[in-house]
């Protein structure tokens, strides 16, 4: 069986975690495979919400096995906190599992996102100084701790003692910062081997293994396609990969595996931190938009910047990832609407651009280019099917499908549950 990827196709927030829980009784394996808790998913089930953070939103269908793979970064405080806070509410948590290669987010870490973004001033990245960043910087620079050091207490204490006294030279010496002792973290990471040891595994040849037996594997990234390392914004991007990509490293499956590619669009598009937003709205639009959309991070709690659909944003996103499907979200929000403008291009020094600029400078000075879209005044949260759509709903709906270059595949018309309508299958 296939093994499915679902991408954010903008910046981060369009829904993935609704997504995710549409398709939960129909998939064996959710998979989270990069980023860390500096993302968020929120999923509404009656009238409960859940906001999730490092634990993939197929912790919440029963009959779905949650797995954090190789290429998420784990604080193990906040994943025994958030654990506890889902048992507290009924939730079977029995099920995750954990891979033994997953990275470690350690009091090091967070302690240098935190003064290194305030170091940066004005040019700051807009990270949530949860400490993600230098996490990934210490993997690759091959001097990170992994899930299965906390399991050896002599290669744990060592690979401690070595980074805190790199580390503290920078926290003492650059930016005149209180040195951390080692000792104390060593005691509280070794108190947290004994409560994760339970969910730890071999995820990779868990997965693999379900994909030969005929199951299906669901691969959740966070964030979006523009905040990809390599792809995004740069350097207003996260540190990993939450392109189509990176699922098959973050999680140990093979890219021939995967055969669908499902993107997450909002109906408009929002953005938190800092870096270029050629549709941003710094206007009572972008307030209603906001104030509409509850457009405030569900980890962070901060406002999302608002702007209007970007066309180009959009068919980028289908290439880099080989989109298959569009889930498109949050279509209520612009109820209410005359006319809904849609940036189909940029103009960048009187120059027309139809697709993204090459440079990070010119798509700094880029300007939308709009279209304009009639709106509607019909309550669409009630639609259970495309047809009882509005009419100029649904040509919108068509007409982003075309400008996207993938079929629209589902369309939320509200935060709840039942509040999606499945064109055809996303599995």
């Amino acid at each position: 069986m296939p093994a499915i990827t679902l991408v954010g196709a903008q910046w981060g927030d369009e829904g993935k975690g609704k997504a995710t829980d549409l398709v939960g009784d129909r998939v064996d394996y959710v998979v989270r495979y990069q980023g860390g808790n500096n993302a968020g998913h929120t999923v509404v089930i009656g009238d409960q919400k859940y906001a999730l953070h490092l634990l993939p939103s197929g912790i919440l269908s029963p009959n779905v096995v949650p797995v954090i793979a190789n290429g998420v970064v784990i604080d193990p405080g906040v994943l025994m906190e958030e654990l506890a806070g889902l048992q507290a509410r009924g939730v079977d948590t029995s099920r995750l599992l954990i891979s033994a290669n997953a990275h470690l987010i350690m009091p090091y870490h967070r302690a240098l996102d935190k003064v290194s973004e305030r170091f940066l001033g004005k040019g700051r990245i807009g990270t949530t100084g949860r400490g993600i960043g230098p996490t990934y910087a210490d993997k690759v620079s091959r001097q990170g701790v992994r899930v299965q050091d906390m399991f050896d207490p002599k290669i744990l204490r060592k690979k401690i003692e070595l980074a805190i006294h790199d580390k503290n030279q920078l926290l003492t010496k650059v930016y005149n910062r209180r040195a951390l002792e080692a000792e104390p973290i060593i005691e509280e990471y070794l108190g947290y081997a004994e409560q994760l040891r339970p969910y730890v595994a071999d995820t990779a040849l868990l997965l693999n293994k379900a994909l030969d037996e005929g199951k299906t594997v669901y691969l959740e990234g966070s964030q979006g396609t523009l905040l990809d390392i390599d792809h995004g914004t740069y350097p207003f991007v996260t540190s990993s990969s939450p392109t189509s990509g990176g699922a098959a490293a973050g999680s140990g499956i093979g890219p021939t595996r995967i055969t669908k590619v499902v993107g997450i669009l909002k109906a408009y598009t929002t953005r938190v931190g800092s870096g270029p937003f050629p549709t941003e709205l710094l206007d009572e639009q972008g307030e209603w938009l906001r104030k509409q959309g509850h457009e405030y991070g569900v980890t962070t709690g901060r406002d999302r910047r608002c702007g209007w659909f970007d066309a180009p944003i959009a068919r980028y996103a289908t290439r880099i990832n080989g989109i298959t499907d569009f889930f498109l979200t949050k279509l209520d929000v612009l109820t209410g609407l005359d006319r809904i403008p849609v940036c189909v291009a940029y103009e960048v020094d009187g120059v027309r651009h139809d697709e993204i600029p090459m440079t990070q400078t010119d798509f700094h000075h880029a300007k939308p280019v709009y279209e304009y879209l009639d709106g509607w005044s019909e309550d669409i949260t009630g639609a259970r099917s495309f047809d009882e759509l509005p009419g100029n709903a649904q040509a919108y709906v068509r007409t982003l499908e075309e400008m996207a270059g993938a079929p629209v595949s589902a369309i939320g018309v509200g935060p709840g549950r039942d509040q999606t309508l499945e064109l055809r299958s996303l599995v």
